[in-house]
């Protein structure tokens, strides 16, 4: 398969110290990395694009390594997570189905093995087009006070022969989080649900 051949890599890390009700303890960290890549598949179509996962993987373990570190390098630290793509116009959505192991599997090796599954989304656009990878508990998907998103997008990418792979980490539930449901000290992380 091709190499993956990157043309750069943005991180993007906020600090919310309220959400106009009482500041908590610890401010929300949340952080995305994005890295913008040559589509090796653009302007037609390819049927065996599946060993193109493979390659990703060291792209997939770097994106969560650096994002680890620029939340401050503690994984026990990080309780959410979420993976995303933009795939440029001469692209497939496919195309961004591509990162689902590579991305989801580099921040599991590199949190410890978490259980909950990596939810993710995906688009095909245009330079400057948005993206909002959701969010849940790495441990147990079904833990509503870390159901949330990031919204994520650079202004150049991806041009139309381009992909954009998104990781995304944070360290707690919503700033002010009172909705209910499954907390995350009762969880039994048995089946990445509960």
């Amino acid at each position: 398969m091709p190499e993956v051949q990157i043309r750069k890599v943005a991180t993007q890390i906020e600090e919310i110290f309220h959400e106009f009700g009482p500041a908590p303890d610890t401010p929300l960290l949340r952080g995305v990395v994005l890295a913008v890549i040559a589509n090796p598949f653009a302007n037609g179509y390819v049927a065996d694009i599946q060993p193109f996962m493979e390659d990703l993987k060291p792209l997939g373990l770097s994106m969560a390594r650096r994002l680890l570190s620029d939340l401050g390098g503690d994984a026990a630290r990080i309780e959410g997570y979420g993976k995303g793509a933009i795939i440029g116009t001469a692209g497939e959505l496919e195309h961004g189905a591509l990162w689902h192991a590579p991305g989801g599997y580099s921040m599991r090796e590199v949190l410890g093995a978490p259980k909950a599954i990596v939810p993710s989304t995906k688009k095909v656009g245009r330079a400057g087009a948005r993206l909002d990878v959701p969010i849940t508990h790495v441990n147990a998907s079904y833990v509503r006070s870390h159901f949330d998103s990031i919204e994520v997008g650079l202004n150049d990418a991806p041009r139309a022969n381009e992909l954009c792979y998104i990781l995304a980490m944070t360290t707690g539930p919503r700033v002010h989080s009172r909705c209910g449901g499954l907390l995350a000290e009762d969880i039994t992380g048995e089946d990445g649900l509960r």
